[in-house]
């Protein structure tokens, strides 16, 4: 396989076949990431691609593929969908394609065009909301407002595709807490999704974030007013059907769980752990990380 820098894909990926698409982030802006910030964004050549998908043919049975980097989907359906009927026609097994998806990326799409994606195997598309409060999404330059994530996520649930969304905990400082806390539950709950996943905003040298940070421009709230940001969110959110997580290593509280079934049982286990003020029963931070 011709990787190009470092590939990054969601956890739940970790046994799939990654199959770079892209180089870099068509967006590459946020304040807070520095991910891509050593790769120029661009499409691969259709040629290359084909014969990784060649490559991995020979591998045998793959049930799941991710199409990296941060963001294939905002490929032209001219090029996306070739891509995938390579797939479909030489990778025995595959059940499950994958990629991350921006709001920008999917409103590109019509709801035809998501549908066909979705005909052609695209069954998950894991999409970062950070924040459903409009002016930390302005502040760290997502580059779309809370609106434009509804729309975006709602039209990949009509399309037939699972919806993975992540949110930030602490994204919006001190000051903005309880409405990032708030904003964040309401814009979860009118898109619905079949999951979402908590992480905590880690500080990251050589980001915008880091120099406001340095500058006390930006104020990262203090361990415990993290977690309460967690019960916040999840007490304010109406999932018809979501499983909740918070286990990724940034966060203090790992918790999984199926919403609404363990909504309140998780919520109270929060308070609690609010209340202890123990951090001793946290996640202990050289064992955090991105």
């Amino acid at each position: 396989m011709k990787y190009e820098g470092y590939i990054i894909r969601p956890p739940s990926e970790a046994h799939s076949l990654l199959l770079q698409t892209t180089v870099g982030c068509s967006h590459n802006k946020c304040t807070f990431c520095r991910a891509y910030k050593d790769k120029k964004f661009r499409i691969k050549s259709f040629k290359d691609i084909e014969e990784d998908i060649l490559e991995a043919a020979g591998y045998g049975w793959i049930e799941r593929i991710f199409l990296c980097d941060g963001d294939a989907l905002i490929m032209p359906q001219r090029k996306l969908v070739p891509i995938l009927k390579s797939i479909n026609t030489n990778i025995r097994g595959v059940s499950r394609i994958g990629t991350y998806g921006n709001a920008k990326s999917v409103l590109r799409k019509t709801p035809e065009e998501l549908k066909e994606l979705r005909e052609l195997g695209m069954g998950i598309i894991y999409f970062g909301l950070e924040s459903g409060n409009d002016e930390i999404l302005e502040a760290i330059k997502k580059g779309v407002t809370s609106e434009q994530m509804v729309e975006a996520g709602k039209r990949v649930r009509d399309a037939g595709m699972t919806l993975s969304v992540t949110i930030l905990l602490g994204i919006g400082g001190i000051q903005k807490s309880l409405d990032h806390s708030l904003d964040t539950a309401k814009i979860l709950s009118e898109i619905d999704p079949e999951y979402v996943g908590a992480l905590t905003v880690m500080i990251v040298p050589g980001t915008p974030l880091h120099e406001q940070y340095v500058s006390g421009e930006f104020q990262l709230p203090d361990t415990f007013a993290l977690i309460e940001e967690l019960g916040i969110i999840i007490a304010n959110s109406n999932f018809t059907n979501c499983f909740f997580t918070s286990n990724h290593a940034s966060n203090y509280l790992p918790i999984r769980a199926r919403m609404p079934q363990k909504k309140d049982e998780v919520v109270r286990l929060i308070h609690q752990v609010v209340e202890a003020n123990d951090r001793s029963i946290l996640r202990p931070e050289f064992m955090r990380g991105l």
